[in-house]
């Protein structure tokens, strides 16, 4: 009696296959074009090198990202998808939250900054780290939400962007690489900004006018 599949049985493996194939090739493609942007500017990165780094054909590439603007597109992405699996439901602990944005920034503060310092040149890099930016503030926004929501809206505003100051990459950059200081103190730092933020007295307009620089 003959038990061998059929076309039709063997059909659905062969396309979970191929299906898993191609997972893997774009898994692949992006760890190395991730490793070429953590070491090379992004207008010297070629194809040809981030296809032999991956172990596949440039038409692979092209393929499956289209070019470099698809691969920085998919790339951030990923790493977004990273970064809110991290960082959780939105919490209004400061301690948990500057916990979370320093891992963050430990394990991709340094690609971000190279890539902040190639925006200027690059609209796909620009468009990236601009969207890192809303993401940023939108998710300090919703973090502290009962606390700017009774506020009018200008000083809402303002603590706003206090807060974005007060976790901001450059801020980590400052102080764990330029000043080599350990993770404590910036961890201390950002709390005591995040607390002054929340609760400094707002700057009335004749003073913001009276302190303007000339």
């Amino acid at each position: 009696m003959n038990y061998a599949p059929t076309p039709k049985a063997r059909r659905p493996y062969r396309q979970t296959a191929r299906a898993a194939s191609a997972e893997a090739n774009r898994t692949s493609v992006l760890e190395a074009f991730r490793r070429r942007l953590e070491g090379d500017w992004f207008e010297d990165i070629r194809l040809e090198d981030v296809a032999q780094d991956a172990g596949v054909t440039v038409q692979t590439v092209i393929r499956l990202f289209g070019g470099k603007d698809g691969l920085i597109d998919a790339t951030m992405d990923r790493m977004a998808k990273a970064i809110n699996l991290n960082r959780g439901a939105p919490t209004e602990d400061a301690s948990l939250l500057v916990k979370r944005i320093i891992e963050d920034y430990e394990q991709i503060g340094d690609l971000v900054m190279r890539l902040l310092a190639q925006e200027e040149r690059h609209p796909a890099i620009r468009k990236v780290t601009d969207f890192g930016r809303s993401e940023h503030r939108a998710s300090l926004g919703k973090a502290f939400a009962a606390a700017l929501s009774p506020l009018p809206e200008t000083e809402a505003s303002q603590r706003l962007d206090a807060l974005v100051v007060a976790t901001d990459i450059y801020v980590w950059k400052l102080i764990r690489r330029d000043m080599r200081r350990p993770v404590s103190e910036l961890r201390t730092l950002m709390e005591r900004m995040i607390q002054a933020a929340l609760t400094a007295c707002p700057v009335s307009p004749l003073k913001a006018e009276h302190h303007d620089v000339q």
